[in-house]
């Protein structure tokens, strides 16, 4: 039975060619002082900064910046830009990035005016922000993370070697706007590319695997999944095929805006485990997920047996005459293997700079979850990296 909830999503979006000059219709609802938020500066080499610059002129705005957002934004970043946030007295927080820059932004949204140390507020105790939180904006340059349409926010702290989320349960915290313009992921690494749509690919199964009942948010899921099959495969053989590459952003975005987890439960193990690795590696984020998803879905696939049979049948084509279900299941996940393989995706912990001595120390790193199919132990846990290896 599909369950009560309620649902709001506030992001404005503007989608495709040429939409960001959507920027000047939002910009004036702002005050002045705007506080720019980038990554390692690809976007100065693909002149996406300077389109930006001049719109953010254009409109009067007084802009600082915060270059140097890493792929695993730190916590330290974000003490750094609190700093620089309240110097120049922020009114307006703008991304320009892919997923680690939307979260950083959101993260620094809630601690500007924060009074307290965000990593213990925010990131242990998961509260919720107590303070005037700023106003966020996202220009999009990369896909698969959907954080331009959520209240999600990661942040390491690499010197406790965690790698934490909080989604923020006040709808305020999500993105203002965001633009989306599937050309400026055309410049993209293919290694990027493929991380993303992995980690596209792994939200949706985080909502997928759990629960026993039929819901509409399942057959949501499977259409998202079907889709992001067909599209990664045409990108990985031509990346700049502009209908693919469009069709992966706007997946990613429905993927993680929390339309697809209403009224049901959903699982979010496979993102503990992955973030672990991350925290202890810092690998990238997809290829976190996609190196120990195959080892966690086999070890759970008996407790959620059913799932797993209509997963192979509805999303990977699986014909399941003469077979049995157990059959039917690993076939399915044999298809996802291959996938995987094709799109040329980290298989394993190793290939990210894990090995065996870190196997304890990523087992405490490691959030239990408790909605999926199986909550596990620590044991299996232990079990489940020493499988990734």
């Amino acid at each position: 039975m599909l369950g009560n909830f309620s649902y709001c999503n506030p992001t404005k979006l503007y989608f495709g060619a040429d939409s960001l000059h959507y920027l000047n219709d939002e910009l004036p609802k702002y005050g002045k002082n705007v506080v720019l938020v980038y990554g390692g500066g690809s976007i100065k080499k693909n002149g996406i900064y300077d389109k930006v610059v001049e719109i953010l002129k254009a409109n009067g705005k007084n802009v600082a910046e915060i270059a140097g957002v890493m792929p695993n934004p730190t916590i330290d970043k974000l003490y750094e830009g609190i700093e620089i946030a309240r110097a120049h007295r922020a009114d307006f927080l703008l991304a320009v990035g892919g997923g680690s820059v939307c979260d950083y932004t959101k993260a620094l949204s809630v601690s500007v005016h924060c009074d307290e140390d965000p990593w213990d507020k925010y990131y242990i105790r998961f509260e919720e922000p107590t303070c005037e939180t700023l106003p966020v904006g996202c220009v999009l340059t990369m896909v698969g993370t959907g954080s331009e349409m959520n209240a999600g926010a990661v942040i390491t702290n690499p010197k406790a070697k965690l790698k934490i989320g909080h989604v923020f349960a006040d709808e305020k915290v999500m993105p203002r706007f965001s633009i989306l313009d599937p050309a400026y992921t055309l410049t993209l690494p293919h290694y990027q590319m493929v991380a993303g749509i992995y980690d596209i690919f792994n939200h949706i199964c985080e909502q997928y695997f759990s629960g026993e009942d039929d819901n509409t948010s399942d057959y949501l899921a499977e259409g998202l999944m079907r889709s992001l099959l067909h599209s990664s495969r045409i990108a990985n053989k031509d990346m700049q095929n502009y209908e693919a590459r469009s069709n992966i952003m706007w997946t990613a975005t429905w993927a993680l805006n929390t339309l697809i987890a209403c009224g049901k439960s959903t699982d979010w193990e496979v993102h503990m485990l992955g973030q672990a690795v991350g925290a202890y590696t810092d690998a990238t984020h997809g290829m976190t997920l996609s190196a120990v998803s195959l080892a966690y879905y086999r070890h759970i696939l008996p407790y959620g047996l059913k799932k797993f049979v209509r997963f192979a049948v509805n999303v990977w084509g699986v014909d399941p005459a003469g077979k049995t279900d157990e059959q039917v299941a690993q076939e399915g996940l044999a298809a996802m293997e291959s996938w995987m393989k094709e799109l040329g995706l980290a298989m394993n912990i190793t290939e990210l700079g894990a090995d065996a001595g870190m196997i304890e120390g990523l087992a405490d790193a490691t959030l239990i979850m408790q909605g999926g199919y199986k909550v596990l132990d620590r044991s299996e846990i232990v079990e489940i990296f020493q499988e990734s290896l």
